[in-house]
């Protein structure tokens, strides 16, 4: 087979990361861009630095769980690994034209449930025992810890927290925390995401240059993130401008206290299933609900999150994956009827 054709997984693998650069620097930085606590120029690199490191040093049990606990990683073949990346790129641009953000996680977790159901060799256990359950647990934790920790926050707000953004520069310990915070969501961020674009190509390579468990493993997928993790700061230079100054808008609303408090909340959720148990999970659903926890805090309900947008947020929570899993599963079945797989 002609080498050039890895070319094809390597780059849809390269514009997957891409788009989640340009979207997952707005949850992390837009506090401090909209409280200009830093320069604009000087955030997207600061970001991908983040995101590298958060792949290298927390993103190795999520890198085994997308390269083979749902689909067996022998099964990563060429032109599988290209339908579940094109997969769940897809249906990210379904998300973004809807401009809705969506969980990358979700829709790449059903990508490889959508082939690997369409060969027979889907692996429930994992799947159904662990990462299902938590993208249910992990967003109502995050509601949860938020609203505890709001409330009693509530309480020293007065003396040890500036009450609005506009305040934060005269205070420079909350400058640092404020950027702190921002540089923890990045790597956060880093420690789950980058293994949805690096994973399936490391998978790939392994099968092909017939490599067993060892140390010659962890090298191919540290290459393989140190390939696909410098494109979350590409994309983010390019196209992540736009969406992180809407998203600062919508943050600067619920004041220094509330966004350090969803940023450190929702980063260490997404943080600690990554590390502990290797679970692809959604910072966006966790986002969202801590937001409504500070809602409730401050009206007795979900403040600023009118009806019809949860509504539409829900369903395409809802219609992506499923997208994601019905696109696998329909190019799966052609590449077998082709005689591709």
């Amino acid at each position: 087979m002609n080498e050039y054709i890895y070319l094809a997984p390597i780059a849809i693998a390269f514009f997957l990361a891409f788009n989640m650069g340009a979207s997952g620097m707005s949850p992390s930085f837009s506090v401090a861009h909209g409280a200009n606590l830093i320069r604009k120029d000087y955030i997207p690199g600061l970001f991908g630095v983040f995101v590298i490191a958060g792949a290298l040093l927390a993103g190795h049990k999520v890198m085994a769980t997308i390269g083979g606990a749902i689909l067996p990683a022998e099964r990563m073949s060429l032109f599988m690994v290209s339908i579940v990346l094109l997969a769940s790129a897809l249906s990210l641009l379904f998300a973004n034209i809807l401009k809705v953000p969506q969980s990358t996680s979700q829709s790449t977790v059903f990508a490889l449930a959508g082939c690997a159901w369409s060969l027979g060799s889907l692996q429930t256990g994992k799947l159904f025992l662990e990462i299902v359950p938590m993208w249910f647990v992990l967003p109502i934790a995050a509601f949860l810890v938020t609203l505890g920790a709001g409330f009693i926050g509530q309480r020293i707000r007065k003396t040890l927290i500036p009450n609005s953004f506009s305040e934060v520069h005269k205070h420079p310990a909350w400058r640092l925390v404020t950027l702190a915070c921002s540089c923890y969501v990045a790597f956060s961020i880093g420690s789950n995401n980058v293994a949805n674009a690096a994973a399936p190509i490391a998978s790939l390579f392994r099968n092909d240059i017939g490599l067993d468990e060892g140390v010659s493993v962890l090298m191919l997928s540290l290459i393989c993130i140190l390939l696909v993790a410098p494109w979350f700061g590409i994309g983010a230079s390019m196209l992540g401008g736009r969406v992180l100054a809407t998203t600062a808008k919508d943050m600067l609303s619920i004041g220094p206290m509330g966004a350090a408090l969803v940023s450190v909340v929702t980063a260490t959720l997404l943080l600690l299933a990554s590390s502990l148990r290797g679970i692809p999970s959604s910072l966006v659903q966790m986002n969202v609900f801590a937001i409504m926890a500070l809602g409730c805090l401050r009206k007795g309900r979900g403040d600023g999150l009118k009806k019809t947008v949860m509504a539409k947020m829900f369903a395409t929570w809802l219609a992506a994956p499923a997208m994601a899993f019905l696109l696998a599963c329909a190019m799966t079945a052609l590449a077998r009827r082709a005689g591709w797989l």
